[in-house]
């Protein structure tokens, strides 16, 4: 059985903080497409089109025919543990904090044999389940679990290494006004979450949704509005230090598209929440959060920007709020290039259209609230980085990645 994750501990202001370092990242350029399988949380290996062998680990031409068509392609996550050791000494100072630190050789029963991190409960000789994850660099590395789950196995103190699980953390919330808000902070204390800080703008304006966090015991209101610098330098002043995961889904959605408009109001307004939002909170939570993602079993983990679907292509229909959804998601590449120095993650959600009053006119399918807060959650268990979330989402990036063309002059609300 998994050894209970230890609870939080009260910091020692005279011990020194563990500065964050990132593991070995040396990777070949068909190395980064194991990047991109674990980013979107498939178990998916280089197979050869023309023998149909199962490469591992990438490479340019087939070990076994020579030909170059290999597809990246999902497999079987199954495997038997062939050999296992446990590492105590190393020169790298991202295991030196770390040791000791298990290591085995998987027999996949896709083909190869695997060099993959080890769960507390593997045993030599039995069966595991192999999964795809990233480091702390945001590189791709192979786990092993057991084939049946066990008890804790979330409280895996290696395996934490390579997810941003919410257990025992403390979360901000930026928008609880919303019922995505409301329904995030359900999600978030039912995975274990420390405590949870919820933000809210328009203190005038009244919500049933707000009201429902305030009952909660866990969860914490503080005044938050994004599009005013001093609210969220104030924020970051009194709990930047205590924010482990932050869920960034402001929201600011308006129908139309470019002909229709006579101003810019509303596309100042959209991209001053999306864009200038998220680089507010950057500014401000951001160093912080990257300075503490080495700090213990509960240092900082992920940033969260709940993205709509039509960041990845404009809906004519919802022009100037794609643009600024784009812009976003534009500037939470960069964000994660930077916070990928201190270990945190950050996580873009893609959502498609929600059930509320602003996605009326969209047929469905529409999302519940429920259902995104519940896949955020859960992709934050798996460590994954890029989350799409319901039909819509799945259908935009398959298309795309088939006919990118087709799907631009097809796209509709």
């Amino acid at each position: 059985m998994t050894t209970l994750l230890p609870p939080p501990k009260r910091k020692d202001p005279v011990r020194r903080t563990r500065l964050p370092t990132r593991p070995p990242g040396n990777r070949s350029r068909e190395g980064q497409g194991l990047a991109a399988m674990a980013a979107a949380g498939r178990f998916a290996l280089q197979t050869c089109g023309s023998c149909g062998a199962v490469q591992y680990p990438p490479r340019q031409v087939c070990h076994r025919c020579l030909s170059d068509d290999l597809e990246w392609r999902d497999v079987a996550d199954g495997g038997t543990l062939l050999a296992e050791t446990t590492l105590r000494h190393s020169n790298d100072l991202f295991f030196r904090d770390r040791l000791p630190w298990r290591l085995g050789v998987v027999a996949a029963d896709a083909g190869p044999s695997i060099v993959a991190h080890l769960a507390e409960d593997c045993v030599r000789g039995a069966r595991v389940r192999l999964s795809l994850g990233l480091d702390r660099g945001g590189d791709a590395v192979v786990t092993a679990r057991p084939e049946n789950p066990a008890p804790n196995e979330e409280d895996d103190l290696q395996l934490r290494e390579m997810s941003f699980d919410p257990k025992g953390r403390r979360v901000l919330i930026v928008d609880g006004k919303t019922e995505l808000g409301l329904e995030l902070a359900h999600a978030f204390t039912a995975a274990g979450a420390r405590s949870i800080f919820a933000g809210f703008a328009q203190p005038w304006r009244a919500s049933a949704h707000l009201d429902a966090l305030r009952e909660l015991d866990q969860v914490t209101v503080f005044p938050l509005d994004v599009t005013d610098t001093d609210s969220v330098e104030e924020l970051a002043a009194m709990i930047g230090d205590k924010v482990e995961i932050l869920v960034n889904n402001s929201y600011h959605l308006r129908m139309g598209g470019v002909l229709g408009r006579c101003d810019i109001n509303t596309a100042h307004d959209e991209m001053e929440i999306h864009y200038h939002g998220l680089l507010r909170l950057a500014g401000h939570f951001g160093p912080v959060m990257r300075s503490r993602g080495a700090d213990g079993n509960y240092g900082a983990a992920a940033w969260v920007n709940v993205l709509s679907a039509y960041a990845l292509v404009n809906n004519p229909a919802l022009g100037t709020y794609s643009a600024s959804q784009a812009a976003a998601l534009s500037l939470s590449q960069c964000l994660r290039a930077e916070l990928g120095d201190g270990g945190v993650r950050v996580v873009n959600a893609f959502v498609g259209p929600i059930e509320d009053e602003w996605y009326q006119l969209a047929p469905p399918p529409k999302l519940p609230p429920s259902t995104i807060a519940g896949r955020i959650v859960r992709a934050l268990r798996d460590g994954v980085e890029d989350v799409p979330v319901g039909a819509v989402a799945e259908e935009i990036l398959e298309r795309l990645a088939q006919n990118p063309k087709e799907i631009e002059r097809a796209i509709r609300l």
